[in-house]
């Protein structure tokens, strides 16, 4: 929400959603204006790739346990795998290496994917690695998204324990 508070309101995820969209809207008129010239072996696998390092072994540790509580090893896999930062060393160490190619639009196209469609950002460790509203946000969210007016006493200051990061 600002560089303080790092929360977002339903209003203000749903319009970074909509950014990304625009983003995959582009890298998808880029992917179609070139269909003819896409290896699609290395597409597919620079588009699966991410989510097999990133997101597959930590979702089947979280399935697989009891308290739903896996080792932060696996948000740092999936932190890093759907980094555009990452994806950007990838994309100019592929052009370096095999040459540029269409193919390399399945990196944004995957990353603008995650976050425009499923509302997928990084995992902070404070979370679940599977999307669960965890009960301190619910409360959180309730008092942000109450509308601010002039009249009313500012919010009280919320010590940084309680904060999620």
């Amino acid at each position: 929400m600002d560089a303080v508070n790092h929360f977002e309101s339903k209003t203000t995820y749903s319009l970074i959603r909509l950014e990304y969209l625009g983003a995959l809207g582009v890298a998808f008129y880029f992917f179609f204006a070139h269909l003819g010239a896409i290896n699609w072996l290395s597409f597919a696998f620079l588009f699966v790739y991410i989510d097999a390092i990133g997101y597959i072994p930590g979702a089947i540790a979280f399935h697989r346990s009891a308290t739903k509580r896996i080792s932060k090893t696996y948000y740092v896999l999936y932190n890093t795998m759907h980094s555009m930062f990452t994806q950007g060393v990838v994309a100019l160490l592929w052009g370096l290496l095999f040459g540029w190619s269409w193919a390399l639009l399945a990196l944004p196209i995957h990353l603008c994917g995650d976050r425009a469609l499923f509302g997928n950002f990084l995992k902070p460790f404070g979370v679940t690695f599977e999307p669960v509203e965890h009960p301190a946000f619910t409360r959180l969210r309730a008092e942000v998204e109450t509308p601010h007016t002039p009249d009313a006493p500012a919010p009280s200051a919320v010590p940084d324990k309680v904060l999620v990061s």
